[in-house]
């Protein structure tokens, strides 16, 4: 049932999308004349690697810098990229990844390989699934470029800050995941582009529902400072990304 959703949304949201996509990847290619699409290395399930496609939003070769977390105020992004990374317009390109069968709609976001070689037991969990579109984290930090734009190590603070919950949502996702819980979570992202204010709350009373931990709801609702905290099954804050 899982599957032929994703079909058929990959299918439609191509179709409806495709004026917006063509005219994005022509702004893109024309601002530097260079390749629009950005093929990026992620791991998927069983831990199997593929190439997840976005319209790209920086200058060519900018993964060569070493740094894999993106905050706003990210030099190495392009200035038609800072309108289309706003827009989340980059990550439809995914459609075909969930088409070939790479990804699905929604599940916990894919991540590359240097973030996932320093997942705990208990995040590994994480790799039994398909990676997704969009998920409760998604929605919850789809301000992730603000909350790094001040920070001197970007991946190091996406450790400590956004990482935690963002697996802890995850996890709890897989759990409870379904067509219904499914459609809901598809239907407040959608909202999260409109009003990121409804989307939390609608978000927050789903979680409720489903009878999430109260400190992730909490967390989840982004009325609070995010802190430092350990990753699910560590007892330590993440101080590097080496083993």
């Amino acid at each position: 049932m899982i599957r032929i959703f994703d079909l058929l949304f990959s299918l439609a949201g191509l179709l409806f999308s495709s004026p917006i996509l063509f005219i994005s990847l022509f702004l893109v290619w024309n601002e530097d004349k260079n390749n629009p699409l950005y093929f990026a290395k992620r791991v998927g399930k069983n831990g199997k690697t593929f190439k997840m496609i976005k319209i790209r939003t920086m200058i060519i070769n900018a993964d060569k810098s070493g740094v894999d977390s993106t905050s706003l105020n990210d030099k190495r992004i392009t200035n038609i990229g800072k309108l289309i990374r706003s827009l989340k317009i980059d990550e439809i390109p995914q459609l075909v990844n969930i088409f070939m069968g790479q990804m699905t709609v929604v599940g916990p976001r894919p991540n590359d390989v240097r973030d996932t070689a320093i997942y705990t037991k208990v995040e590994r969990n994480l790799l039994k699934v398909k990676p997704g579109l969009t998920d409760f984290a998604s929605i919850v930090f789809s301000d992730e470029s603000e909350i790094l734009a001040f920070e001197n190590d970007p991946d190091l603070a996406y450790n400590q800050l956004i990482r935690p919950t963002k697996s802890s949502l995850a996890l709890f996702y897989i759990k409870k995941k379904g067509l219904i819980i499914d459609i809901i979570i598809i239907v407040i992202t959608f909202i999260n582009l409109i009003s990121r204010k409804t989307a939390l709350r609608l978000l927050s009373q789903l979680l409720k529902i489903l009878k999430a931990p109260k400190k992730l709801i909490e967390i989840s609702s982004r009325k609070y400072p995010l802190f430092a905290s350990p990753p699910p099954g560590a007892d330590k804050i993440v101080k590097s990304r080496e083993k």
